[in-house]
């Protein structure tokens, strides 16, 4: 039967005159999008292939639960054409190492953000100091893990790190929920963990990592005042029963006129764990020894029974 045939028969509709019946059937001229439905047209971007060093941001790639709380601060990328960059090694340390890691849409570079990746050791992980002090009261999702740890072994390493990966990670949403003066944590992945780059403007202008408190002089004025942060912050943490663990002056930050609290990863529950009130007596004795060097009257004994005060 031929084109005009079937045109003519009632049982078929009239086809165009553009129809083929041969192999290559009608299509519509290019520029006619007038019958596409709007929810399959999107603009299509090229990106540059990714340069050593890169990779493509695991921001989608991650479940919901493992981004940052809501509401996402204005200079959280996440497009997903953003590439990550690394910028280098900020800091080592027995259990991990924070390096600096740029994510920016090519497409949008003015929106790009500079940020600090905690990445800890596996299967080299070392275990933490006095880790089963800290660990007290803990529980594991799946035994086999926690026999691992307790062996040793290297599945047990690789285990280890992560747990203290995900520890770091939930004390930094809760504390930031809480309003603490923490990192704002934009994601973990595995034993990655993204987490705000906490920084200072130098004489210079230049951006720089915030020093840590022990590192700073500040003046008489700004030194009480620090103190009276340190104080609100504890106090804050031990009504919601949390106690830090190892606070001292090398994990602080001192950001300008404000203060921040680095290296979570061993809170502990005051209650839950039956070292929590010793945890506390020298988180109050560190911090209040480093302020008296620096000139200011500080009795880690009234500031202890000032946070308890505050706790029961």
């Amino acid at each position: 039967m031929s084109h005009d045939d079937l045109s003519q028969h009632p049982q078929y509709p009239a086809l165009p005159d553009a129809f083929s019946a041969g192999a290559n059937r009608y299509v519509p001229p290019s520029n006619d999008l007038g019958d596409v439905d709007d929810r399959f047209v999107f603009d299509f971007r090229a990106y540059d292939d990714l340069a050593d060093g890169q990779r493509w941001s695991t921001w989608l790639s991650v479940e919901p639960l493992s981004r940052g709380p809501e509401p996402l601060p204005d200079w959280v990328v996440t497009s997903q054409g953003a590439i990550d960059t690394e910028l280098g090694v900020l800091k080592t340390g027995k259990e991990a190492d924070v390096h600096l890691v740029e994510r920016a849409d090519p497409l949008d570079a003015a929106g790009g953000v500079v940020m600090a990746a905690k990445r800890y050791r596996s299967p080299e992980h070392r275990s933490f100091h006095r880790s089963a002090a800290y660990t007290e009261g803990r529980s594991m999702k799946r035994s086999r893990d926690e026999r691992a740890i307790k062996r040793k072994s290297t599945f047990g390493r690789q285990v280890a790190a992560g747990e203290w990966a995900v520890s770091e990670w939930g004390a930094l949403v809760r504390l930031w929920n809480l309003g603490l003066p923490v990192p704002y944590p934009v994601q973990i992945d595995g034993t990655e963990i993204l987490m705000e780059w906490i920084t200072v403007v130098d004489e210079d202008g230049a951006v720089a990592t915030a020093p840590r408190l022990a590192q700073v002089r500040p003046s008489r004025e700004l030194l009480a005042a620090y103190f009276e942060q340190l104080t609100d912050a504890l106090a804050t943490m031990v009504q919601s029963g949390i106690v830090h663990g190892d606070l001292s002056a090398y994990n602080i930050l001192a950001a300008g006129e404000r203060l921040v609290i680095i290296d979570l990863p061993q809170i502990v529950d005051l209650v839950g764990n039956l070292n929590g009130m010793d945890f506390l007596q020298r988180d109050c004795a560190n911090i209040c020894g480093w302020f008296r060097s620096r000139g200011l009257e500080a009795d880690e004994h009234a500031l202890f029974a000032e946070l308890m005060a505050h706790a029961f």
